[in-house]
């Protein structure tokens, strides 16, 4: 399967799983037949909902495609004002490939401003939050990609909390990983005594976390506002990352946990890991054509040899092999929502249909 027939399967596959969720979020789907477990209100996976939906209009341009990313998109509103780190991966990725589309222009002006009120100046960092559940005061990856682009999109003051947010993020977890054998530290939790230490979950060595990391700094090279976020301290840690997690010379794949190459692998890992860098290729310099190289191979990989292709009772266009948790053993071996997304905005990018530096 090319890569234009792969876009195309994973955009049709989207098609079939609105037709089954109707008004609830996907979030795993059954790697045997397909059958999606879902959310009421989309937790910190929304947004790639949306974002898919809106991938698949902006292929289709057809108003049925689009009014169905509109309607999904207006069901996370109520995420702008929740207190969670996560709203930049819920409410950046759902709102930025929606073009001119006014409601999601607003309700990403109105998340970028919550967020920038939730910015804690003595932190430096927005908090991850309590609206998932668990102590509010962590600091994860994951509460990077997207945020950095949410509040620098509230003007002066948010380009300010937005290299404060990333950097923080890359003082601790980057330190850590230097003690660690190399493997980054994803989490952190602040006490008020003894202030920041690391968290036993997620484990170092979570190779989603690297890929969210390397995501997030080629966002951040990748904007206008780059010349006050320090681009030599993220051009060297595109290189840290790069390096440490062999990147461009590694399993196409990565296991979920670098700590754990016989565990399970993670094709949502990989999928990010290939936009990120699509992003930094954008860049240009030396390392350009490696980059473009290396995010090709794995989008060819992830395309001939973990797509279903509507045999043995899976539907067509499943991205396979993507792992939610592999400590508690949740999903560990399924169709994930934002795996799907990120080879969609690939392939998509790949092909001309998006510039990826704008996602």
């Amino acid at each position: 399967m090319d890569r234009q027939d792969a876009l195309a399967s994973v955009l049709d596959r989207a098609t079939v799983t609105r037709a089954e969720v109707g008004v609830r979020f996907p979030l795993f789907a059954d790697p045997c037949d397909g059958r999606w477990t879902t959310t009421g209100r989309g937790s910190w996976t929304g947004g790639f909902w949306a974002g898919l939906l809106w991938l698949r209009a902006r292929w289709t341009g057809a108003a049925e495609d689009r009014d169905a990313a509109s309607s999904c998109l207006a069901r996370l509103a109520p995420w702008a004002d929740a207190d969670t780190a996560t709203r930049g991966l819920i409410l950046w990725y759902g709102t930025a490939l929606a073009a001119d589309d006014g409601a999601a222009a607003a309700l990403r002006k109105r998340a970028a401003r919550a967020c920038l009120e939730s910015w804690d100046p003595e932190l430096g960092l927005v908090p991850w939050g309590s609206a998932l559940g668990g102590p509010r005061l962590l600091a994860r990856v994951d509460g990077v990609p997207g945020m950095v682009q949410l509040l620098a999109s509230a003007g002066g003051e948010g380009v300010a909390a937005a290299g404060s947010h990333l950097h923080r993020q890359l003082d601790l977890g980057l330190d850590v990983g230097g003690a660690a054998g190399g493997l980054l530290h994803p989490a952190w939790a602040f006490d008020e005594g003894a202030g920041w230490r690391p968290c036993a979950d997620p484990q170092p060595g979570w190779s989603r976390g690297r890929a969210w990391l390397l995501l997030a700094v080629a966002d951040a090279l990748n904007r206008p506002e780059a010349p006050d976020w320090r681009p030599e301290r993220l051009r060297a840690v595109v290189e840290r990352l790069l390096a440490e997690g062999d990147v461009l010379a590694g399993p196409l794949v990565p296991p979920a946990e670098e700590s754990r190459p016989e565990g399970p692998p993670d094709t949502s890992a990989a999928a990010i890991t290939a936009v990120a860098l699509l992003k930094l290729s954008r860049l240009g310099g030396p390392g350009a054509s490696e980059f473009s190289r290396r995010a090709g191979a794995v989008l060819d990989h992830l395309v001939g040899t973990q797509m279903s292709e509507g045999d043995d009772g899976r539907p067509d266009g499943m991205l396979l092999n993507g792992c939610y948790d592999a400590g508690r053993g949740t999903a560990v071996g399924h169709e994930l929502i934002w795996g799907d997304f990120f080879l969609a905005l690939g392939l998509a990018a790949v092909s001309g249909l998006v510039d990826v530096s704008e996602v």
